[in-house]
């Protein structure tokens, strides 16, 4: 059986994967008008370069990102929840012209990548923010990120050059052309993916095994580009998934990939954009669970599961949501449960919020392992002792 077919019909690739193109197109950076990209921009230019935003090409330009801040689509009708431009810092835009080509450097000053500029054009911060986020609060990372950006975006079509730095989990940064043909060398034809900032605790272990019930495999797919600053370290994460699904896993039907997407925090459109990008990289099933991609309080539980009901899921979504409710461990069922499955009352539950995890973390004692596993457990009580 085929696997499912990426976002737009095509899987775009804008890596210059020959040689001698590569070395003419860095000779020809070195006069060109550098643009340096911020955190956030770097992980959206590595997105667009190995398809798993496609179908874009480069950065948004103005149709585009007015149509998809009004109505979660691009220009030519295509669901896309939330835009992806280049807006640099407003000194940096002004030596910028329609039709000149720039040189995008990371914060080192190391080349990424060339572009030709299509457009440039305003940035709408009054449409985006409360359009994206919901919300105008300036405590919204999200909004707080927009707030920060340049004035004007910049648009057009990217070749990225591959770096002459390994990138930092490199032997789990798959693209999505090459997850695609791991699950085809494993026969895996129905493929669920597990979105995560956070490590696994036992109720996320508990709804990946159930997708796992329902399809070939699985793809534990946590995102490594910039997160909150007090969010917990990518390296400490990566060593937290790797003793788990060592222990506690079939191996033979899981995989662990890294995304270099940046986190939003925008919610429901946030949980579709997940969901596009996994089905890029072929997964068929996508976990959407309690206030996915949320920070605060600024959506509702259960509102990154209804924002799908907006869409003709089979035809413009493609990948099938699977919408779980919130999960912990019950003492009489003796098991994780959820609401549609446990009779009993709340003081059968086993919860701890997240300050109190981190209270007995910082104190070296594990929560119960009704709660996370003790090798989750260890690996994350050594990072918060070491991080004060």
């Amino acid at each position: 059986m085929p696997l499912i077919p990426p976002h737009g019909g095509r899987l775009v690739d804008r890596v210059v994967a020959e040689a001698a193109r590569a070395r003419q197109l860095t000779e020809e950076a070195q006069k060109l008008t550098p643009v340096q990209l911020s955190p956030r921009e770097q992980g959206d230019l590595e997105m667009i370069a190995i398809g798993a935003f496609s179908p874009l090409r480069g950065f948004m330009g103005r149709a585009d990102f007015e149509r998809v801040c009004r109505e979660m689509r691009l220009a030519d009708g295509t669901v896309f929840p939330i835009p992806v431009t280049l807006c640099p810092p407003d000194e940096a835009a002004r030596r910028v012209s329609v039709g000149q080509r720039i040189a995008l450097r990371d914060d080192g000053g190391r080349l990424l990548a060339t572009m030709s500029v299509a457009e440039k054009y305003p940035h709408e911060k009054a449409l985006e923010i409360p359009s994206v986020y919901r919300t105008e609060d300036d405590a919204h990372p999200g909004v707080a990120t927009v707030r920060k950006q340049g004035d004007w975006c910049l648009a057009g079509d990217i070749d990225v050059i591959t770096p002459n730095h390994e990138p930092e989990f490199k032997d789990f940064r798959l693209a999505p052309a090459q997850t695609r043909a791991a699950f085809e060398r494993k026969g895996w034809s129905t493929i669920a993916a597990f979105q995560t900032r956070n490590p696994i605790h036992r109720a996320h272990e508990y709804l990946t095994k159930c997708a796992l019930e329902i399809t070939d495999g699985l793809l534990i797919h946590p995102l490594v580009g910039e997160t909150k600053s007090d969010d917990i370290p990518a390296d400490v994460r990566m060593r937290c998934y790797r003793a788990l699904i060592d222990g506690y896993y079939n191996v033979d039907r899981t995989m662990l990939t890294v995304m270099p997407l940046a986190m939003r925090y925008a919610g429901p459109r946030e949980a579709v954009l997940h969901a596009l990008v996994r089905k890029n990289y072929g997964c068929t099933h996508f976990i959407v669970g309690r206030d996915h991609a949320g920070v605060g309080n600024y959506y509702g539980t259960y509102d990154a599961q209804r924002i799908f009901d907006e869409f003709d899921v089979p035809r413009e979504i493609g990948i099938t949501p699977l919408k779980f409710e919130h999960s912990t461990w019950c003492k009489t069922c003796a098991g994780m449960v959820s609401a549609k499955t446990c009779p009993h009352g709340p003081e059968t539950k086993v919860f701890l919020s997240g300050t109190k995890v981190r209270d007995m973390l910082k104190a070296g004692q594990r929560p119960p392992t009704e709660f996370s596993r003790p090798e989750v457990a260890d690996i994350l009580i050594e990072w918060a002792r070491a991080s004060g």
